[in-house]
């Protein structure tokens, strides 16, 4: 074998080496992209958990339906600052509204989001069962100005029990900062445990009528 083709046989070889680097280079990189994206999610998953079991701690024992969506606000408002919540319990032909005063509150020319919502929107958000966005509210009889609405953020979480609508919770605030996907995720995994103390709170208040 000459010196040519010596210098041939090389050149193929680190070319092929080069190539194999590369491809492993990549299958690295996809890796340790999937392990970093797989971190961030068990970190949000914690921070759910944590969340989670905060409220459950706060709101066990607490009798008093007042005294338990108070609770239930705080947290919400520490989990999601600068929000307003309003909760929106069922009634047999209308509902409850139990709101508690935020300190920056985000005034609709004043008209807060909450007084634009009718016993008939009410009821079709309590119906829907599922998180509703703004253009849900619209599409199911939200009023309102559309150039007001539109500087806010706004979203409803479903409360039920047993496939039982109680209500809902509205949380929305300015659309320069809005609402994101972890904040609603933690605010809808305490959800189930929310209603069920609703629940309880109701019955007793009848019981002892």
């Amino acid at each position: 074998m000459d010196e040519k083709q010596r210098h041939r046989r090389l050149r193929l070889l680190v070319s092929e080496l080069n190539k194999e680097r590369k491809k492993q280079a990549k299958k690295i990189d996809i890796l340790c992209n999937d392990l970093i994206a797989a971190q961030r999610e068990f970190i949000k998953r914690l921070g759910t958990i944590s969340f989670t079991a905060n409220f459950y701690e706060a709101i066990v024992g607490i009798t008093e339906l007042s005294t338990l969506i108070l609770t239930a606000d705080k947290l919400i408002k520490n989990e999601s600052p600068d929000s307003n919540v309003a909760f929106f319990l069922r009634q047999a032909e209308n509902f409850e509204l139990h709101m508690f005063e935020s300190e920056k509150p985000i005034t609709l020319e004043k008209q807060d989001l909450e007084n634009c919502f009718t016993a008939e929107l009410v009821s079709n958000i309590c119906k829907s069962n599922k998180i509703c966005t703004l253009d849900d509210m619209f599409a199911m009889g939200l009023q309102g100005k559309l150039t007001a609405l539109n500087k806010i953020s706004a979203v409803t979480i479903p409360l039920g029990e047993l496939g039982s609508s109680l209500g809902f919770i509205l949380i929305y605030r300015s659309s320069q900062n809005k609402l994101t996907s972890d904040e609603l995720n933690n605010i809808t995994a305490i959800a189930p445990g929310l209603s069920r103390a609703i629940q309880s709170c109701q019955v007793l208040s009848h019981a002892a009528e």
